[in-house]
Formats: C-alpha cells, sequence, structure tokens
C-alpha cells in the first residue's frame, strides 16, 4: 500500500447493527476492536475486544469525550459508522490534529460536501442539474416568502446540516409556510435552512454509490433506488434501480463522478438525485459523506465487502488492493444481480409510524441461499427498544439474479421473521413487496404517502392465528362466467390474503396469500 497507515486498534464510534458490521470486518482484517455502550444497549459489543461504557447515551455525540476515549485508550483509528457524528467535520479534525485515522474523507470534504449548499454550488461548478433554490441559508421568513413568490408551490424547506430525514418539510399549501419553516429550523443544528423548488410527482430517489482512494482514482459502484420513504426516511432500498432508461441511470452515475472526480474524493460516499424516467430529468439532491444504512444492497450486487474496502483505503490502498476495480463496468450496464433491504423497525404504522417502546423477548430471523439478516438482535437476550435511539430492529437483504427471484424470496423472508415483545413494521412490509405497482418498479417519493391507507388496510389482512387444512378454499377468482377456486397447498396459518373488493380486478403473478407450515405435531 501506497503511504500505508496500518490501524492497529479502531474505536467503533456507534451502536446497534451497524457497529456489530464495522467489528466483523475489522475483525477480519485483523485489527483490535474497541466498542462503546450506555445502559441498557450493549448487544453490538459483545464480538469487540474491548468495550467501554459511556457516561449516557447522548454521548455518541459527545465530542470530547470521545476524544478523550481515543486518546487514553490509545486508539488509533475511528470508524463514525452512520449518524451521530459521521458527517461532523469538528469531529473528524479533532481526531485528525491529535494523529488519528478517521475513517471517511477527512474533515475538509466533509466541510465541503456535509453542507447542503455547498455540495449544490460544488454540483453547479460541475455543470450538474439542480433545482431552482435560495443561494444562501436563511432563518428568515420574508426571504421564504419572497423565494416561494418567485419559484411558486410546491418548495422544500431544508435543515442546512439536517440528516436522517430530520430538518426537512414539504410545503405545498401558502398556509403552512410558516409552520414548516418554524419546525425545520428547530432540526437544524445550525437553526439555517435552505430552500428549493420541490420535484415531487414521478421523481424517484437515485443514489449512486462513489468511492475514492484520494490518489487520483474514482469509480462507481452502481446505483441504490430508495423511493419508499415515510417522513424523507428510508423504508426499502434496492439496487439497481427499477429504472429500465439504462441512459439516463449512466447520465446520473457521470453526474456523480464528476463531482467526485472534481474534489478527488477519498473513502465512500453516496451522491443522491431525483430522477423521473418519464421526463428523463434528473435533479442533483446532496452527498452523504459516509457508509450509509443501505450499503448492503450495493455490497450485494457486487460481491464486496464495502466497509472492508473503507477500511483498506483509510490505511493507504488504492482502489485495487482495495479489490474494487474489477467492478469498474459501463454504467449503462447493469450489474448481474437485483438485491432488495427491508428495514424492520419498531414502530406502529397505524399510528403515524410511532416508536414502540419495550423490550424484544424473542425473534428469529431468516436465513438460505441469497438471504442476509444484519441485526445486533441476539436470540434468548432481551433487546431494548427506547426513546434515546432510532427504532431500526433489523435488516434484511435479499439478492437474486432476478427482480421476480428477488420478491419471492423476499416474501419467503418475511414470512419466516418472527419478533414479539414490540410492534414492528413487518406486515406493512409484506403489503408493500405484495402491491403491483412495487412489483412493476412505478414507485416514486411519494408512493409510499399516497398509498399509505391501501397498504395499512392490506396489512391488516396480515393475521397472526386463522389456520387451514391442505385443500380449504382460501379465495376465489371469477373470469367472465368461470369461477376458480384457490386452495391450501398445505396446513398452516394464514398470515395474509390480498385485500381486493369482490369484483376487483387482479392481476397476473399478483401474490393472492401466505400460507406459513404448522409446526410438527401441531394439527
Amino acid at each position: 500500500m501506497a503511504a500505508s497507515k496500518r490501524i492497529k486498534r479502531l474505536l467503533v464510534a456507534n451502536r446497534g447493527e451497524i457497529a456489530t458490521r464495522i467489528i466483523s470486518a475489522a475483525r477480519e482484517l485483523e485489527i483490535e476492536t474497541v466498542a462503546i455502550y450506555s445502559d441498557d444497549d450493549v448487544s453490538h459489543t459483545y464480538n469487540a475486544h474491548h468495550a467501554i461504557k459511556l457516561s449516557d447515551s447522548s454521548s455518541y455525540m459527545n465530542i470530547d469525550e470521545l476524544c478523550s476515549i481515543a486518546q487514553k485508550h490509545s486508539i488509533d483509528a475511528v470508524h463514525p459508522g452512520y449518524g451521530f457524528l459521521s458527517e461532523s467535520p469538528t469531529f473528524s479534525q479533532r481526531l485528525e490534529s491529535a494523529g488519528v485515522t478517521v475513517i471517511g474523507p477527512g474533515s475538509t470534504i466533509l466541510d465541503r460536501t456535509g453542507d447542503k449548499l455547498q455540495a449544490r454550488q460544488l454540483a453547479e461548478e460541475c455543470e450538474v442539474p439542480v433545482l431552482p433554490a435560495l443561494t444562501t441559508p436563511t432563518d428568515s421568513v420574508d426571504k421564504v416568502k419572497h423565494f416561494a413568490d418567485q419559484a411558486g408551490f410546491p418548495i422544500m424547506i431544508k435543515a442546512v446540516d439536517g440528516g436522517g430525514g430530520r430538518g426537512i418539510r414539504l410545503v405545498e399549501d401558502p398556509a403552512d409556510l410558516n409552520s414548516s419553516l418554524a419546525r425545520a429550523i428547530e432540526e437544524s443544528p445550525s437553526r439555517q435552512v435552505f430552500v428549493e423548488k420541490a420535484a415531487i410527482s414521478g421523481y424517484r430517489h437515485v443514489e449512486i454509490q462513489i468511492v475514492g482512494d484520494g490518489w487520483g482514482n474514482v469509480t462507481h459502484l452502481w446505483e441504490r433506488e430508495c423511493s419508499i420513504q415515510r417522513r424523507y426516511q428510508k423504508v426499502v432500498e434496492l439496487a439497481p434501480s427499477t429504472i429500465t432508461d439504462r441512459k439516463l441511470v449512466a447520465a446520473v452515475i457521470e453526474a456523480a463522478l464528476r463531482i467526485a472526480r472534481k474534489i478527488n474524493y477519498r473513502s465512500l460516499g453516496t451522491f443522491e438525485f431525483l430522477v423521473n424516467p418519464e421526463s428523463r430529468d434528473f435533479y442533483f439532491l446532496e452527498i452523504n459523506p459516509r457508509l450509509q444504512v443501505e450499503h448492503t444492497v450495493t455490497e450485494s450486487i457486487c460481491l464486496i465487502d464495502i466497509v472492508r474496502s473503507q477500511l483498506l483505503i483509510a490505511q493507504g490502498a488504492s482502489l485495487d488492493e482495495a479489490e474494487l476495480t474489477h467492478i469498474n463496468a459501463s454504467p449503462e450496464v447493469p450489474p448481474p444481480l437485483h438485491s432488495v433491504q427491508l428495514r424492520i423497525t419498531a414502530e406502529d404504522p397505524a399510528k403515524n409510524w410511532t416508536l414502540s417502546v419495550g423490550k424484544v423477548q424473542s425473534s428469529h430471523f431468516p436465513s438460505g441461499n441469497g438471504v442476509r439478516c444484519d441485526t445486533n438482535i441476539i436470540s434468548g437476550i432481551p433487546f431494548a427498544v427506547t426513546p434515546d435511539f432510532d427504532s431500526l430492529l433489523a435488516k434484511l437483504i435479499i439478492t437474486a439474479s432476478t427482480w421476480p427471484s428477488v420478491l419471492q424470496k423476499a416474501r419467503r423472508a418475511l414470512e419466516d421473521t418472527r419478533i414479539v415483545g414490540v410492534q414492528t413494521n413487518l406486515p406493512i412490509l409484506k403489503a408493500i413487496l405484495a402491491h403491483q405497482d412495487f412489483i412493476s418498479g412505478q414507485c416514486d417519493t411519494r408512493w409510499l404517502e399516497t398509498h399509505q391507507s391501501t397498504l395499512l388496510s392490506s396489512a391488516s389482512t396480515f393475521k397472526p392465528n386463522p389456520f387451514t387444512r391442505k385443500g380449504d378454499t382460501l379465495f376465489v377468482v371469477r373470469q367472465m362466467k368461470m369461477e376458480l377456486e384457490v386452495k391450501a397447498p398445505r396446513a398452516g396459518r394464514v398470515e395474509w390474503v390480498l385485500d381486493v373488493e369482490e369484483g376487483e380486478d387482479v392481476g397476473e403473478g399478483w401474490l393472492g396469500a401466505v400460507v406459513v407450515p404448522l409446526e410438527k405435531g401441531r394439527l
């Protein structure tokens, strides 16, 4: 490795499933790992070499405390994961000044890309399309109103330094502007926002996974589509995009590469765009200069370990030495595999996605060919869900050679998932996978919002207790004057039946019912 700096002891400055994921990759590279934890939040530490207790749950955001831990315990590298301090130039600068390697692009690039306005200006310099917007951050109602009068509604208000869906407000009605602006400012750490024209109907959320080595080499790892969102937080992610126009997708990938090459990007970065496959328009959104929650689907279609590559690049490796150059294919050529990630959360979608506080008493996650589960829940050990942290329990990642095969595997994987003790979003995930719009790849960024009532109604038909015997009629399909009784192929528990009105049309290939086999010995 050119100018290599061997990492010996790595502090993982995060928690949950991503801490577990980083610890695993580091151990494979024979790096000594140090985890951090707070009360009732220890399951991610079990595979680390060492674990250090924080003063409280807010300490994951405490720069002074984390820097003190790094100094006291002879840490030579820190991986911030995602969220928390992963996009903080201040945190990165403090550690760099102390001689500690930060896994990521470095404080200079963080400063340029983490700020949404600076990232937008960078895109403009690279002649990448952007939406009309205010050119400076503001907290002024008058400035926002003036922009809205000029650009027209709808508009999007965004915290300059927000993330994870926080600090974002779509304003379609002028009467909602004041309250939306106030809420966005409250959720912005800097209390500054910027405003841009909103592109909503028909637009997909497409993001490009970029990786650079800092030695002038930058490549793409194809695209992900993350259009299934609630309150601007992703629920389902897939790779590649279901957009069939590969020339359009290639143009988006090339735009991301232009921006990354302009700043000699280092490490992992996700370049986000809004893409309309009908009009063939696309617009730059933002850059996430860190590891993403959904990095898993990119790993699956490329058959690589992105976190391993990230750790190697941090030690001075080139893209070739980080095992990435073999992937550098034409953007117009789609990858050979398809993958979908389903985020399982402790939330009740029927109650506005409210957090389900409690303890996971027992759980079972699926396995099998093409099925992966990233979680820090350990079977037999109660897992606490508290308001201190986000609601993510696990990520199911399903991979196959075709999109229909992915859907078949994903439905089975959801059937095999059991979580007892808290409410989860499993029923609505099943409903999403059964919907024809999702099957045919027709969902834009507002799809979940506009279809939520239908999906919730469909999700409510997933019943945990009704039993059926082999040969029992599940439902009847009528065509012209013919009636076809669809019978249970086996004895089992009916977990879900397609929720349609009598006489409503259904399509070929639609999922009609889910029957889970009974346990041996049960009638």
